[in-house]
C-alpha cells in the first residue's frame, strides 16, 4: 500500500525548509570562498609585470624614420626612461610579495604554536593547514627570487652594478633547495624542467657582471633556460660582448630588433585603443548627463527608469532559481559530481583543459536554465516584455555605447579596489590561463566560454530574470543594485566585488532602457572578448 501524498500546504512548509537549508549551505559556501580568495593574489600584478616585460622589449624598437613626431610618439608609448620604470614596478611587486611572504609566515607560526601548545585539539582543524602555508610560502619565496634576478639585470642596466651585485650575491647565498615548479607563480614559462635553481642563475649573472668577470660552465644554457625576453638578450649581450663574438651580438640585435617591433605594435594596441575607448565613453557620458539636466524625463538617462515588469510569480521562485538552480546544483553539486568522477581541470593539457572548461560551463549553465524552466512554466505564456529579444530601439547602439562608457567607469573603481586589495583578494583563474596559453584552438574555446557562453547564460539569468524579478518589490533603481551585486558575489572573488557590481549596473541599466536582452548581451560579450585579446597580446608579447 502505497504512502499517502503531502497535502499542499505540508508540500510547500517542506519546499521551503529545504530552500532555507540549502540557502545556509550555499551561504556558508560562498563565504567561505570569498574569505578563501583574501588571500590569493589578483591578476592586475601578473599583468602589470607582463605589461613591464613587453615595455621593455619595445624600448629596443629603433624606427627607421625619424623625427619629433615619431619621438614623441615613442616617447608617449614607452615613457622617457623605460628601464627605470621598469625597475620601480618591479620594485614595487617585489615588496609586496615581501609583504606577502611574511604575513604567510606569520600565519604559519601562529598555526605552529597553537598545535604545539594544544595537540589533542589543533588549531588547524584542516590537517594540511600546516602544508599549504608551506606550499604558500615555499612559491612566495620563489616569486621574490625570480624578482630579484630580473631586478639585478635592470639595477646593471642602469648602471647601478654595485647594486646589482648585492641582489645577486643574497640570492645566490640561498640554499636553493625551492624547486623550479614553484616559479609559476611569476611565469610558467620558468617552471620547466630543466631550469636551474634560482641561487645557481644568480651566480650566473653575479660572474657576468663582476670585475673581473667570472664565466662559470654552461652560461649560455643556463641564460637560455632560465631568462626570457628583454632579460635573456641582456644577460647574452653581456656574454657575447666577453667572449668578443661580434657575429653573435649582431645576429641577437637583429633578433631582438624584430621582436622589439612586434612587440611596439602591440604595445600601441593595449594602450592607445583603450585611452581612444575611454575618451569615447566620457564623451558620450558627459553627453548623456547634459542632455538629462536640460530635458529631465525625456533624456535617454530617463528612458524607462520607473517602468516595471509584470511579474506572475512571488519572490519564493527567484529564492528557488538562485539557490537551488544556479548556486547549488549549479556550483556545488557539479563541482563535487567532476571531483567523485576523478576529472580534475589540472589534470588536462592544454587544449582538453580548454574543451573542459567550454563544456563544464555549459553544463552549469543548462542545470541552472532547466531549473529556470521548470521554476516558470506555469506561467507560461509570459508577459511580452519578458527575455525580450527584440526591440523597438536600437539593441546595438545601446549595446556599444554601454561599453563605451563603461570603460572609464571601470578604470576609475578599478584603481580605487587595486588600492584598497594592494594585489589580493583573488581574480578569475580563467584570465591567468589566458594570460600563459600559446595554443590557439585552446585560446578559441576559452574564447567561446568567456565571450558568448557567459554572456549569453549570465544575461539571461541576472537580467533576463533576476532584476525584473525584483521589479514587483523594488524600483528599478533598487532592483539594478540588488542584481549587480548579487552577479559580482557570484564570481566568488572579493576583489571582482566592487568592479563587477558596477559592471552589472552598467549592463541592468542598459537592460532597463533599451528592454532588450541582445544589449547586455552585446556589452557583456564586448567587454569579456576585449579582455580576452588584451590578455592574449600581454601573454604572447612577453616571450
Amino acid at each position: 500500500m502505497s504512502a499517502n501524498p503531502l497535502p499542499p500546504r505540508e508540500m510547500i512548509t517542506l519546499k521551503r525548509l529545504v530552500l532555507t537549508g540549502l540557502t545556509f549551505f550555499v551561504v556558508f559556501l560562498v563565504g567561505s570562498s570569498l574569505i578563501g580568495s583574501w588571500s590569493e593574489p589578483q591578476i592586475t600584478s601578473r599583468l602589470q609585470l607582463y605589461q613591464t616585460d613587453l615595455l621593455l622589449q619595445a624600448a629596443e624598437f629603433q624606427p627607421e624614420a625619424s623625427g619629433a613626431n615619431v619621438d614623441s610618439t615613442r616617447t608617449a608609448i614607452l615613457g622617457k626612461d623605460p628601464i627605470a620604470t621598469s625597475l620601480e614596478q618591479y620594485e614595487d611587486v617585489r615588496q609586496t610579495a615581501q609583504t606577502e611572504l611574511d604575513r604567510f609566515q606569520s600565519r604559519l607560526d601562529q598555526v605552529t604554536v597553537a598545535d604545539a601548545a594544544a595537540p589533542e585539539f589543533p588549531a588547524s582543524s584542516d590537517p594540511s593547514k600546516q602544508g599549504q602555508l608551506r606550499t604558500a610560502i615555499r612559491q612566495q619565496q620563489t616569486l621574490i627570487d625570480q624578482l630579484d634576478l630580473r631586478i639585478g639585470i635592470l639595477q646593471a642596466e642602469q648602471g647601478q652594478v654595485e647594486t646589482a651585485l648585492e641582489t645577486w650575491s643574497r640570492l645566490a647565498a640561498s640554499n636553493g633547495t625551492r624547486s623550479a615548479s614553484d616559479a609559476t607563480a611569476l611565469d610558467a614559462r620558468a617552471s620547466d624542467a630543466t631550469a636551474s635553481p634560482p641561487n645557481r642563475v644568480a651566480e650566473t649573472l653575479t660572474g657576468l657582471w663582476s670585475q673581473p668577470p667570472r664565466l662559470l660552465p654552461d652560461v649560455e644554457q643556463q641564460i637560455q633556460e632560465n631568462l626570457d625576453g628583454w632579460f635573456r638578450d641582456q644577460a647574452l649581450s653581456r656574454l657575447y660582448e666577453l667572449q668578443q663574438r661580434p657575429d653573435a651580438i649582431s645576429a641577437l640585435q637583429q633578433a631582438a630588433q624584430a621582436a622589439a617591433q612586434q612587440t611596439f605594435l602591440k604595445l600601441t594596441l593595449i594602450g592607445v585603443v583603450p585611452i581612444i575607448g575611454c575618451l569615447a565613453g566620457t564623451a558620450i557620458l558627459i553627453s548623456l548627463l547634459v542632455q538629462r539636466a536640460f530635458r529631465g524625463e525625456q533624456a535617454l538617462l530617463a528612458q524607462n527608469s520607473t517602468t516595471t515588469w509584470e511579474t506572475p510569480w512571488n519572490g519564493e521562485i527567484v529564492w528557488q532559481v538562485l539557490i537551488a538552480g544556479f548556486f547549488f546544483a549549479g556550483q556545488i553539486v557539479l563541482p563535487l559530481a567532476s571531483q567523485l568522477l576523478g576529472i580534475g581541470f589540472s589534470a588536462f593539457d592544454s587544449r582538453a583543459r580548454a574543451a573542459y572548461a567550454l563544456l563544464y560551463y555549459l553544463a552549469m549553465a543548462g542545470i541552472s536554465l532547466l531549473v529556470l524552466y521548470l521554476s516558470i512554466r506555469k506561467f507560461l505564456p509570459l508577459p511580452q516584455e519578458w527575455f525580450r529579444l527584440k526591440s523597438k530601439s536600437n539593441w546595438f547602439l545601446w549595446g556599444a555605447g554601454g561599453y563605451l562608457v563603461a570603460l572609464p567607469l571601470m578604470i576609475v573603481v578599478s584603481w580605487v579596489n587595486q588600492q584598497v586589495w594592494q594585489g589580493q583578494g583573488g581574480s578569475n583563474p580563467l584570465l591567468q590561463i589566458v594570460l600563459e596559453e600559446g595554443d590557439p584552438i585552446a585560446l578559441g574555446m576559452f574564447f567561446a566560454t568567456a565571450s558568448i557562453a557567459a554572456p549569453i547564460f549570465e544575461e539571461i539569468l541576472f537580467r533576463g530574470f533576476l532584476l525584473p524579478s525584483l521589479t514587483r518589490y523594488m524600483s528599478v533603481g533598487w532592483a539594478i543594485a540588488l542584481s549587480s551585486l548579487i552577479f559580482a558575489t557570484a564570481h566568488l572573488s572579493l576583489a571582482e566585488v566592487l568592479p563587477l557590481t558596477l559592471l552589472g549596473a552598467v549592463l541592468g541599466f542598459v537592460y532597463t532602457r533599451s528592454r532588450s536582452l541582445l544589449s547586455p548581451i552585446l556589452l557583456h560579450s564586448l567587454w569579456n572578448s576585449v579582455t580576452m585579446i588584451g590578455l592574449f597580446l600581454l601573454g604572447s608579447g612577453a616571450e
